[in-house]
């Protein structure tokens, strides 16, 4: 692990949530497009100096996006417009609405790398710990974790349970209509199998008093260090330059 990767990934969860924070309110008052799709190579740039590039980049092709390109075909056909640049029947493309996709897909674009960033570079266990550090309930604490595990584990029962019918025979690979035949009859022991790891998850919280009231101790343990301290200066730093420039000069 090289000095910057390492400086970057050991920011401490609310140092990269401000981050995070600074990079959507920069872009809320900027309100420029060349800024907001600026940002998206800028995030992309701190994945790559803390190693989560490759990552990074898989999730914004496959993920973000597709999203933004759907968003951004819907609104140039149907934005109402006057100066009309392309007609075709009931379709058509107008300065107003070209300029209105631009407009949203850059601030899209700009919150969802921003978003994918960090979480690439902050592990789930530590956010949770450091925002209930900051007061929250660890029960709703614990609702946020399962919320963001629960995808990642039914994947990777969904691919348990399409490994063990490939093993018996059964064909998972081919056209469209082969995979759903293969797929469908995979969805009830899913849902018990996930039903039944959610009683098991309870039992193990009630096992470590999850719900007795008092002081808990800890084997994961987290601490600001001086570089946080010089990060969120830096940070409030070039919003209070990005506000005087904006609003002053």
């Amino acid at each position: 692990m090289n000095g910057i990767q390492k400086f970057i990934l050991d920011l401490y969860p609310t140092t990269k949530l401000l981050l995070f924070c600074s990079v959507v309110l920069s872009m809320i008052i900027v309100q420029n497009i060349v800024f907001s799709y600026l940002l998206v190579p800028l995030c992309f740039l701190i994945a790559i100096l803390a190693s989560k590039g490759k990552i990074f980049f898989n999730l914004f092709m496959k993920a973000l996006l597709p999203i933004a390109l759907m968003i951004f075909l819907l609104q140039i056909f149907f934005y109402p417009g006057e100066t009309i640049l392309w007609e075709l029947g009931i379709f058509s493309i107008s300065q107003e609405g070209v300029v209105f996709s631009l407009t949203l897909i850059s601030r899209l674009l700009s919150i969802g790398a921003a978003f994918l960033l960090f979480f690439q570079i902050t592990p789930i266990k530590d956010f949770i710990y450091s925002i209930e550090k900051l007061g929250m309930s660890p029960k709703a604490a614990y609702v946020i974790f399962s919320t963001f595990q629960i995808i990642p584990e039914i994947k990777k029962t969904s691919t348990t349970i399409m490994d063990a019918q490939k093993a018996r025979g059964v064909e998972t690979e081919g056209n469209i209509i082969v995979r759903a035949k293969a797929f469908f009859p995979t969805l009830a022991p899913l849902f018990l199998t996930s039903i039944t790891s959610t009683e098991e998850r309870a039992m193990a919280l009630e096992a470590r008093a999850f719900t007795v009231k008092g002081k808990k101790t800890r084997l994961h343990h987290l601490e600001k260090t001086g570089k946080d301290q010089f990060v969120r200066i830096l940070l409030l730093l070039l919003l209070v330059m990005i506000i005087v420039w904006r609003y002053f000069i």
